[in-house]
């Protein structure tokens, strides 16, 4: 992802009684949400340059296979990552309509903890477990 490390927001610790998804919630995600966008912006404006100043060719077969192999991976990664930051603004729409944290699948709360480390998760841990299996069943 990232050529430096991402700086990390520390964790949201909840107070005693405090509601899930409030605004206080809410914003931190946003903000790490939106966070994340501009370090992956970032990285793909970095890659397109990097391969516009790296156009190089080459005489030697092997070495020009080794290029195109180096630009097909750097693509596929920023590919994902393009597809992160569609994610990343579904979520951040969420946010916007109060509906950000909770289950698509079940409708309960997902967990911070799971928020904490996967922001653009939309199913709990259960549901994704469930998801995952009939994933590998399908694939057998």
């Amino acid at each position: 992802m990232a050529a430096e490390p991402r700086k990390q927001t520390s964790p949201y610790t909840p107070k005693k009684g405090e509601e899930y998804m409030n605004p206080k919630q809410l914003a931190h995600f946003r903000k790490i949400l939106e966070t994340l966008k501009i370090e992956l912006s970032r990285d793909i404006d970095r890659t397109v340059h990097t391969m516009q100043d790296e156009a190089t060719v080459f005489a030697d077969p092997n070495d020009r296979a080794s290029q195109e192999s180096d630009i097909a991976l750097e693509l596929r990664n920023r590919d994902r990552e393009r597809k992160l930051i569609k994610k990343i603004d579904e979520t951040v729409g969420k946010i916007d309509q109060s509906e950000y944290g909770y289950c698509e699948s079940c409708g309960i709360e997902i967990g911070l903890k799971r928020l904490e480390a996967r922001p653009t998760a939309t199913l709990c841990i259960d549901c994704k477990t469930l998801d995952e299996l009939r994933e590998k069943q399908v694939a057998k």
